[in-house]
């Protein structure tokens, strides 16, 4: 009897008396004989053949409470040649138990996520290898990009095939002119047959490792259409028949094919170009300060602390803190944003962005991966890795499309011999069957898309996280923003000063200033430095501070109870606010007591962001309802949505108000979006169908938002649907020229319309055809049109 053994990794344990339980709630499994360890978080299970398989031992898991750590990671594939060969690795990786592979043609890449314990990378590595494909831990490179060593050896080999060909373009230069045998006989079989053993090596390696692992991919049907020609030739030389030969055909073919390779696989490079811009931003060295000594060494030898100084012209090695000097930087790499930003103490500066000024001196705070220039690559890899559900019919097609190819060229042979009765006009024209079928355009025609359009968005500040994001933005019914710090600037400052009877203006701000003094709210703050830039010493000494969410603080001094927040906070805590004058435009009210006696308010504003009003009104040309979620009061939020154009209005909301609002907002057939800053609004992100996370570039924001604004700008919002637009016109145009192409071109070359040699060409030419349509995105510029504010009639 076969038994299993896993190892699994196992999360959410906090006692010994959770291993116990999760023990025996496995060991009551069919077939299973579990150990679970509390002090190492593991579960060592014996899986007999009757057991449940690792997904339902996954489920019983986190039924009991508990789960299972998984493990992502990136392997670079070479040896794979079409669609075909992408999706036997893809469907060798997904049998294994406990992993979900994705595979990229055009990238060479398999984005895999693993059951840590149930399967190592050194396993993936050697099920792909099986497999008759080459695989590798990713490097930091262009995805998709090949070493210069092996291009060169591939340009050598395909100069010498043509040297190898030029017997044959005499042979049909004189048939042109009705001259037959211009070149002798046997020195065609000579160059064919170098042709056929040397130049095809490749093609005939790949071919067998498909067919020995049950698979076909194109190389099986190049070496079977080239080989069919040669060896049909061959034999005529050899017999001395009087029959045609064939060998211009076989070895055009593959000239063609691997010319047209080479240029598909240089076109593929161009389209990482984006990718391969961000990764060209790493600096290589750093001048490290230590003590009066400024030394010179490589990024990687800095570490979380260290001192580096940048001096102007230079690059940021790491991210840090600027703790001397200051200077403008340039965060174009960041924001898309060309004009540098002043940085100065205290603030953060990032790697990969150009110091153009004056020098400074920072202290490293995040190195290696965890920089945001990193985030940013890795992110934009993983989206250029991922599938757009777009290209779920081109796998479907792919999957089938080499042995339909084969049966069609199969009844090609028989039903045009039937026909004819000339077995070598049939035999030619299945040969031209199997050489033009072509499923690599299939297969390049949404990922190489996808990669342009990732890559040309990452240059203008906008990450998109996955391919499906990227496909369903354009879709947008309803966008809802978050106001603070979105549609406004986030930095609110004190309008209005509204002291009671008795009171004076700078004993009020004194006192709020007292009561904000530790307070990491942005309005506490505002009231801070205003009291500061004013000169006003908040003297009162409070203690026992309590901060009661959604209404503000409560604090004591000299045994006496002080408060400030909302009217309806006062109002709830026993104060009397009938004094409160009702706010003229849009402003934010704090109120202030002492005990139960009313203070005063102070009215504060948050600047609108210059763009808001015209950003509103592209969306609206573009059919997208807007809608503001706030959890500012309905006076505030109404006042800034009259001002900018905003649709709709959901006032003093809470974070669960606001995922409700999102859920109301739902109807049949429509696509809402939500744009916040992608930590505080994390859960209605969350449920939107597109969230953006505008002006961060958290961590945080990056793995909860489809969608990440480098810059704090909204504009980037009608550029990002502009991109994905242009994107997916251009998939569908991809994939219609993939499919038109085959449609068409099989047919003819079924009813000898077109020669193998031909075939080949045409064959080569519709994957470089594919790549370089997707090229064009490289055009791509912002959709805006020239603003014109709304008629006032």
């Amino acid at each position: 009897m076969t038994v299993q053994s896993l190892d699994l990794e196992v999360t959410g344990m906090s006692c010994a008396a959770c291993a116990s339980r999760l023990e025996k709630v496995l060991n009551r499994q069919t077939g299973i004989e579990a150990s679970v360890n509390f002090a190492s978080s593991r579960a060592v299970i014996a899986r007999k053949a009757e057991a449940p398989d690792l997904a339902a031992i996954e489920k019983v898991i986190e039924k009991t409470g508990f789960g299972l750590v998984h493990v992502d990671t990136t392997l670079q594939i070479t040896g794979m040649s079409c669609a075909a060969c992408s999706a036997r690795v893809e469907k060798v990786l997904n049998r294994l138990p406990g992993v979900a592979a994705s595979v990229n043609l055009a990238t060479e890449r398999a984005q895999i996520r693993y059951i840590s314990g149930a399967a190592t990378e050194e396993k993936l590595v050697a099920v792909i290898e099986k497999a008759g494909f080459s695989a590798a831990p990713a490097r930091d490179e262009v995805p998709g990009s090949n070493p210069a060593s092996e291009q060169n050896r591939a340009w050598v080999d395909l100069w010498l095939t043509a040297v190898f060909c030029l017997p044959f373009i005499v042979e049909m230069s004189g048939m042109a002119f009705g001259q037959h045998g211009v070149v002798p006989i046997w020195i065609q079989c000579l160059c064919a047959s170098v042709v056929q053993v040397y130049s095809a090596r490749h093609f005939y390696r790949s071919a067998w490792h498909a067919l020995r692992t049950g698979a076909a991919n194109m190389n099986v049907l190049v070496c079977l259409g080239t080989t069919i020609a040669y060896a049909f030739s061959l034999i005529v030389t050899l017999l001395d028949l009087d029959l045609p030969v064939y060998f211009e055909a076989s070895a055009f073919v593959i000239l063609l094919v691997s010319l047209g390779r080479l240029l598909e696989a240089r076109a593929r490079h161009h389209a990482a170009a984006g990718l391969e811009a961000l990764l060209n931003l790493k600096p290589e060295t750093a001048n490290r300060v230590e003590g009066e000594a400024i030394v010179t060494c490589p990024v990687s030898s800095l570490r979380k602390g260290d001192v580096f100084l940048v001096r102007p012209g230079e690059a940021v090695p790491v991210d840090g803190e600027v703790i001397d000097g200051e200077t403008e930087i340039n965060e174009s790499m960041l924001t898309g944003e060309a004009n540098p930003v002043l940085r100065r103490q205290g603030d953060i500066i990032y790697a990969g962005t150009l110091n153009t000024t004056g020098a400074v001196r920072a202290r490293a705070t995040s190195l290696g991966s965890e920089t945001a220039l990193a985030r940013i690559v890795a992110l934009v890899s993983k989206a250029q890795g991922s599938k757009a559900p777009i290209q779920r019919m081109a796998d479907r097609v792919s999957a089938v499309f080499v042995p339909t190819i084969i049966i069609i060229a199969v009844l090609t042979f028989l039903i045009g011999w039937a026909i004819t009765g000339n077995a070598s006009w049939s035999l030619v024209s299945a040969i031209s069957v199997l050489v033009i079928a072509c499923p690599c355009s299939l297969g390049l025609a949404t990922p190489t898309a996808l990669m342009v359009g990732t890559g040309k968005a990452a240059s203008a500040g906008i990450l998109f996280r996955n391919a499906e994001a990227l496909e369903r933005v354009h879709r947008l019914n309803v966008l809802a923003f978050d106001k603070t710090g979105t549609l406004t600037m986030g930095a609110p400052r004190v309008h209005s000063l509204h002291p009671a009877n008795g009171v004076s203006c700078d004993e009020l701000l004194a006192l709020a200033a007292a009561l904000e003094l530790n307070s990491e709210h942005p309005l506490g703050k505002a009231i801070c430095r205003e009291a500061q830039e004013r000169g006003i010493d908040p003297s009162a000494k409070m203690e026992r501070f309590r901060a009661i969410p959604g209404g503000g603080l409560e604090a004591w001094s000299d045994g006496r109870r002080y408060l400030v927040g909302t009217p309806a906070f006062l109002t709830n805590s026993g104060v009397d606010t009938t004094q409160l004058l009702s706010s003229e435009g849009p402003e934010t009210i704090a109120c202030l007591a002492r005990d139960d006696d009313y203070l005063g308010a102070i009215g504060l504003s948050d600047q609108i962001r210059p763009e808001a009003l015209r950003v509103i009104d592209v969306l609206h040309r573009q059919g997208i309802r807007s809608v503001m979620l706030t959890g500012d009061t309905p006076v505030m939020g109404e006042a800034i949505a009259r001002e900018i154009g905003i649709d709709q209005v959901f006032a003093a909301l809470k974070p669960e108000g606001k995922v409700d609002a999102i859920e109301g907002l739902r109807r049949p057939g429509q696509v809402v979006g939500m744009t916040g800053d992608g930590i505080n609004d994390a859960p209605a992100l969350a449920a939107a169908d597109i969230s953006i996370a505008i002006g961060s570039g958290s961590a945080a924001a990056m793995e909860t938002a489809d969608l990440v604004l480098m810059r704090s700008d909204l504009r980037a919002i009608p550029d990002a649907l502009s991109l994905s637009k242009a994107t997916v016109r251009k998939i569908r145009q991809n994939l219609g020229f993939a499919f038109g192409y085959n449609l068409a071109a099989i047919p003819l070359a079924a009813c000898g319309y077109l020669s193998p040699a031909i075939a080949g060409g045409a064959m080569a030419l519709s994957s470089v055809s594919v790549v370089s349509n997707s090229l064009l995105l490289n055009r791509w510029q912002s959709s805006e049109a020239p603003y014109t504010p709304p008629s006032e009639d």
